[in-house]
């Protein structure tokens, strides 16, 4: 039997600007020589698989931490592009990298933005619609220099950015204007794993407040140009489990599962489609440490099969999400899903998986019109202990000659795309 999905949906992969670019210059581009060596370092306390340690770049080594040419995506977009086509997509999101397109406050670089016409007139000419974030995490170093988004004028910097791009990319119909505000500001003004490393919850109490007015001023400004546009905000979201099912557990994920979703109440009136975006379970409990109260967040002990992060797969949860995202009554986008598997062992499970799950929720009337997996490349990963050797692609990257290889289950979910799920497959 094949569940066949709607038409006109929309099939693609997902990068970003920095992790595949190559060659950006901004507030990430520094943390990363600055951090590169510590990383390292830290890396060696952990115990790493044959598979991974046997890749370059590797954990161990410096190289991991710092982006450089990344995939030279940027040279070599055409060439991407045409491998995307090949795989049967119709869609492919991207973002524009804000330090290329303002290097100097006010100053915008028009051979920059012409670089972007180019990147999405390929796609056209490929057939795929483009979905283009305008901030994936990155900030121009006048802006961090600045303060970046605790600067109280930081919403009319990104307005004036927003209204630039949109007016010289007018042929662009969806728009996302923020990537994971939410996951920025835990782990940039909380946890302090990732620029611009503060540990202080009013400092991200006040970065999210200044997301939300950039995201609404970007929201008017797009639309202010262009009646068509369609603009949401790339929302994250971890089912989480309580540790051990106990009371105080699920009181716990309560909180949680509210803090993380706040973002999206505040904009919800803002957006004209939802931009979901899905990886995994989490375990969540409190744990007790000598005389630290912590909360366990990703338990290795509860069993289940995991990615080469040690990420618990559970692609039960995007239906659970789908479903509880139907009462806004707007369309839904799967805008990032995938998994960083070496050995492309448990991709092709994954990708099918989750779309029956995500096919079982569009026949209970959710309104679900894309998929992206992420990643269409092997690219430089956000977050600490990551870099270069979590593979996420559906292309294998050579990171010494740059070489582009489909992996298997590439061709796998292309069959998906042309012929539908078969569910005797997918379990």
């Amino acid at each position: 039997m094949k569940l066949e999905f709607p038409k006109n949906f929309y099939w693609g992969s997902a990068t970003s600007s920095h992790q595949v670019e190559g060659n950006n210059h901004n507030d990430w581009s520094e943390w990363e020589k600055k951090n590169a060596k510590r990383l390292a370092e830290s890396a060696k306390n952990k115990a790493w698989p044959d598979y991974i340690l046997d890749k370059y770049p590797n954990p161990l080594q410096e190289e991991n931490y710092i982006s450089g040419r990344a995939c030279d995506h940027y040279n070599r977009f055409r060439e991407d592009f045409d491998i995307a086509k090949q795989l049967g997509h119709n869609a492919y999101r991207f973002s524009i990298e804000w330090s290329r397109i303002e290097p100097e406050e006010g100053k915008f670089d028009e051979k920059e933005i012409e670089h972007y016409r180019q990147v999405i007139s390929a796609l056209k000419e490929r057939g795929m619609e483009p979905f283009v974030t305008l901030w994936h995490w990155t900030i121009p170093l006048w802006f961090r220099d600045k303060g970046g988004w605790l600067n109280k004028n930081a919403p009319k910097y990104f307005e004036r950015y927003s209204n630039k791009i949109s007016r010289s990319l007018q042929n662009v119909r969806f728009w996302i204007t923020l990537n994971e505000p939410a996951v920025y500001t835990s782990l940039s003004m909380i946890k302090g794993t990732q620029p611009p490393g503060n540990k202080s919850i009013f400092k991200s109490a006040k970065a999210k407040a200044n997301l939300i007015k950039a995201h609404k001023l970007a929201y008017k400004a797009i639309h202010s140009i262009s009646n068509s546009a369609l603009v949401g905000v790339g929302n994250s979201a971890n089912f989480f489990i309580p540790h051990k099912n106990k009371l105080y557990n699920k009181l716990l994920v309560k909180i949680i599962s509210y803090l993380e979703g706040s973002f999206f109440k505040k904009i919800r009136k803002n957006i004209d489609y939802i931009a979901f975006q899905y990886y995994r379970s989490v375990d969540i409990g409190f744990k007790l440490g000598g005389s630290f109260l912590g909360i366990i967040e990703n338990n290795l002990d509860s069993g289940g099969e995991r990615t080469d992060l040690g990420w618990k797969i559970y692609p039960e949860g995007i239906y659970y999400f789908l479903k509880n995202l139907q009462k806004y009554n707007l369309p839904i986008y799967i805008m990032e899903n995938g998994l960083a598997d070496a050995r492309d062992e448990k991709r092709e499970k994954f990708i099918k998986e989750h779309l029956k799950w995500a096919h079982k929720a569009i026949s209970e009337g959710v309104d679900v019109r894309g998929y992206f997996y992420w990643s269409l490349l092997d690219n430089f990963e956000f977050v600490e202990i990551r870099g270069f050797w979590p593979r996420f692609g559906l292309v294998k990257v050579d990171y010494k000659t740059f070489e582009r290889k489909i992996r298997p289950s590439a061709w796998e979910y292309k069959k998906i795309i042309e012929e539908g799920l078969d569910v005797n497959v997918a379990g």
